[in-house]
């Protein structure tokens, strides 16, 4: 198959190089010169992803034509808030008949529109898959075994992506509800900041473990308001992408969240990063969310505070245990 993989940063090229090894004819598109340049010069991508050999059949360009003309398969991996941006200035090279698997995770400010959304509102008329999982891109590259959900209103996309992307490191579990997948990838970022604030101000497992459960409740109660399935959540999309990354060293989330626990300023904790932390922007998109669908989300609610509002992340914790008791289960 004809692949495009747009975004060259860790992600999209764990992707490129998963459908590279899997003999398809792939190009990816980078922004940033220097990593079409390393990858087909040494196939490698040394800005994010030095050290790790990639196929030598991939190739890269910082012309999205070249790598979307003719591609029957075009993976979506950049940053939340590009996202609409990028698609647009690609969309009249796109097929019509192409799938459009979505690998980002997110919520784009203002519109609080899923990625997969996004997408459909860029390139109408083409079938949408959202893809999303518990997988960090440098273990996806060192074929560690790694499962994630594709999940589409077309079963014929997320099948398709599914062939595409499977194989002896990597496999992909197809689903039908979009909304739980993506919003799961989305909202478990933010609870990986909140996880690293936990951390940084030097609480231990036990706290660790009540945000991340806490975290779940609330991740699930703002699906079903958005019309996703409760049962979405316990799976890879839901808690599998929680747990990890609200504890793998490997985190870009929960790592802002630990200098913030220690007392940086949100500004000085992203100072420098050359990766992207989306759980910064999500936490915004969730809250902004959360309010607009009366749904109640303590946690997401305090990390916005800390991050956007300079509350203490030390008062963060007491001020959740002092909460009104309650059933663990929502009524």
């Amino acid at each position: 198959m004809r692949c495009a993989v747009i975004g060259g940063g860790a992600w999209g090229t764990a992707l490129a190089d998963l459908l590279a090894a899997n003999e398809h004819d792939v190009v990816l598109w980078s922004l940033e010169p220097d990593v079409a340049s390393s990858i087909n010069r040494c196939h490698e991508n040394q800005r994010f992803l030095n050290g790790l050999p990639l196929s030598s059949s991939l190739r890269a360009t910082n012309d999205q034509a070249e790598a979307i003309g003719g591609a029957q398969l075009v993976v979506y991996a950049v940053p939340s808030q590009h996202l609409r941006r990028v698609a647009a200035s690609g969309a009249p090279f796109v097929g019509a008949d192409a799938v459009l698997a979505v690998a980002t995770k997110g919520i784009e400010r203002g519109t609080l529109a899923l990625m997969t959304s996004v997408i459909e509102a860029e390139l109408s008329g083409r079938s949408v898959v959202g893809v999303s999982g518990p997988s960090f891109a440098a273990e996806v590259v060192a074929r560690h075994p790694t499962a994630i959900v594709a999940a589409s209103r077309d079963m014929g996309a997320a099948l398709a992506v599914q062939s595409s992307l499977s194989n002896g490191s990597f496999r992909v579990y197809t689903h039908d509800d979009v909304i739980g997948v993506e919003l799961g990838g989305a909202l478990k970022n933010v609870m990986a900041v909140a996880t690293g604030i936990v951390e940084g101000v030097g609480l231990g497992y036990n706290s660790r473990a009540a945000i991340i459960t806490r975290g779940l409740h609330e991740m699930t109660r703002l699906g079903v308001a958005l019309g996703a399935n409760a049962a979405t959540f316990a799976g890879l999309a839901g808690v599998g992408d929680l747990v990890l990354t609200c504890t793998g060293a490997l985190s870009r989330n929960r790592a802002i969240g630990v200098e913030v626990g220690k007392g940086a300023s949100l500004e000085a904790a992203l100072a420098g990063k050359e990766t992207v932390a989306e759980g910064v922007a999500t936490t915004a998109s969730a809250f902004e969310l959360a309010e607009r669908l009366d749904v109640d989300m303590p946690i997401v609610q305090m990390v916005y505070r800390i991050l956007f509002e300079g509350h203490a992340a030390a008062n963060a914790v007491p001020e959740l245990m002092a909460r009104e008791l309650r059933s663990e289960q929502d009524l």
